[in-house]
């Protein structure tokens, strides 16, 4: 494995929040951002931020629900590292903490301390890309950010299994892997609600937001895209509202559908 690049810190949401992370390899974006969005901010039970890298999406997600518990799952263990610095240097470490495993192995979340189905909510960015579907990265920590082995659904099981019965997944994929998307989540969560991401009005969704309620027999919802970009290229106000941690994504709590 290479040597990593030595961290920097960057702003998010206008300096609210400063993030260590490699200055080389998998960077925190805008997927992070409107992953994160997906928190209510009135949500006070446990949000498990898995696949957490260095921990965006989960303490985007702690400033946005300032009642919520904090889990980071992560693998790899520089990153989970970075993670726990992050923790601290936000001041969060009374409410977040990192748990580092293979969240796909029970065996391998129970000794990590990571246990029992009661996750309120979710949030996850798998892994994008399936062995022998696309080009794999030869940098191994960047082939695990990227590649999910075994595909999508062992992922998605462990996931579940961590929720709590009327708890909710959102996750955020490429919007061409939406069939195989469902078809992992099967009928392990139902309340399905799908929220395309367009770069701009008129173009196709390139990601989609995927949420799901444990126990749920709603039926599947389809929302207005979400766009990102004006025709200047600058962000709409929506997207840049998110960006800031002022915004809301266009579509209503679960189960109000």
């Amino acid at each position: 494995m290479s040597a990593p690049a030595a961290p920097r810190a960057d702003a998010f949401l206008g300096g609210k929040l400063r993030l260590l992370q490699p200055s080389r390899g998998h960077r925190v974006g805008t997927d992070a951002i409107l992953l994160a969005a997906a928190a209510p901010r009135e949500l006070g039970g446990l949000l498990l931020d898995i696949g957490a890298g260095v921990g965006a999406v989960g303490l985007i997600a702690a400033l946005r629900a300032p009642r919520a518990t904090i889990g980071l799952v992560e693998i790899d263990a520089l990153s989970a590292s970075l993670a726990r610095e992050n923790v601290a240097a936000n001041g969060l470490a009374e409410r977040a903490r990192v748990f580092e495993c293979d969240m796909r192995s029970a065996a391998a979340r129970r000794a990590a301390g990571l246990e029992g189905a009661n996750a309120d909510l979710i949030l996850t960015n798998p892994p994008y890309l399936t062995p022998g579907r696309a080009r794999v990265s030869p940098d191994p920590r960047r082939a695990l950010a990227h590649v999910s082995a075994g595909g999508l659904e062992p992922w998605l099981r462990a996931c579940v299994a961590l929720l709590r019965p009327g708890g909710a997944l959102v996750m955020i994929h490429r919007a061409d892997a939406l069939p195989d998307c469902l078809a992992s989540i099967g009928a392990r969560l139902g309340g399905l609600a799908i929220l395309p991401i367009a770069p701009r009005a008129g173009q196709a969704a390139t990601r989609i937001l995927l949420r799901g309620v444990k126990g749920s027999k709603a039926p599947l919802a389809l929302y207005p895209p979400l766009v990102l970009h004006g025709a200047d290229g600058g962000f709409t106000p929506e997207a840049d509202a998110l960006h800031r941690g002022d915004g809301e994504l266009p579509w209503p709590a679960p189960g109000n559908h």
